[in-house]
């Protein structure tokens, strides 16, 4: 009988044949997709002392632009993070006229080109826009300022939230939420008590996602910041002028800088969701 069962799952484990063959076109996808165009920056920059490096990713102009991207980026995150967490919990526990409609609406950011994204909020936010007009009566502009960078990346991160939590929500058992309430416990003792530690793993994914994609988004963003030096301007667009002055050895030491910074983020989001793993489990 041990023996039937052992058979058993070892062909549960093995329900796509060839171990060796599968490894094989996943290496080779993740080196021609990630691997290879990666190693093209450390090969740009081969020839670059760590002097001419470190003079490229300090500028002035620079490290102004990595403070607008980052602190944009991580408000944005933030705020996807709480209103993420709200619309999944809509989508999921909610059934109303127009909920599919709502759920295809949140993928838009994925399927809409980044420029065409950029231009509508520009236009939405600016002194004469819709929305723009009734703030700026109060004297309050969106546009070209780091609020409508911001409200830029929450546009193009809700999605990654939104999508970490909704599965997550759908497959709760609804049974210990019951057990909670028949004990006596308030509605926001349970969210904080039950609910919230079985999504904070998929939101804290998700908030790493939406932050990692913010501080490299490039279309959505660089229209509606105005590119002022100093105050608006933003990582990517000074990668992007680097390249049009045919500076590669520049473009790629920025590069490699955003690339190692959104490394480490998704990292340590990544040990931290297996430390509370670790401490559910246990």
């Amino acid at each position: 009988m041990a023996s039937l069962i052992n058979r058993v799952k070892s062909k549960n484990n093995n329900i796509i044949p060839g171990f060796g063959l599968s490894m094989g076109i996943t290496i080779s996808m993740l080196s021609l997709i990630v691997l290879i165009p990666l190693a093209s920056v450390l090969i740009t920059m081969g020839g670059m002392t760590f002097h001419e490096f470190w003079a490229n990713v300090t500028d002035k102009m620079l490290v102004s632009a990595y403070k607008v991207s980052l602190t944009c980026a991580f408000t944005a995150a933030v705020i996807n993070g709480v209103f993420g967490v709200i619309l999944a919990w809509i989508l999921t526990r909610y059934d109303f006229p127009g909920r599919r409609v709502l759920d295809g609406f949140i993928e838009l950011p994925f399927a809409l080109p980044t420029a065409v994204a950029g231009i509508a909020l520009t236009t939405l936010y600016s002194d004469t826009g819709w929305i723009g007009s009734i703030f700026a009566k109060v004297g309050l502009q969106i546009s070209y300022t780091t609020i409508g960078i911001t409200i830029a990346m929450v546009f193009i991160g809700i999605p990654f939230v939104v999508r970490s939590i909704q599965p997550v929500l759908e497959k709760l058992d609804r049974q210990c939420e019951d057990a909670a309430m028949i004990l006596g416990a308030s509605r926001t003792r349970i969210f904080f008590k039950v609910i919230f530690p079985e999504i904070f793993p998929a939101a804290l994914s998700g908030f790493g996602l939406a932050f990692a994609r913010s501080i490299g988004e490039y279309g959505s963003v660089v229209f509606i910041a105005g590119n002022i030096p100093y105050k608006t301007q933003i990582v990517p667009l000074l990668i992007m002028g680097k390249l049009e002055q045919f500076n590669y050895a520049a473009a790629t030491s920025i590069a490699l800088v955003m690339i190692v910074f959104a490394f480490v983020v998704l990292f340590a989001i990544n040990i931290i969701q297996s430390q509370i793993s670790k401490r559910a489990q246990g």
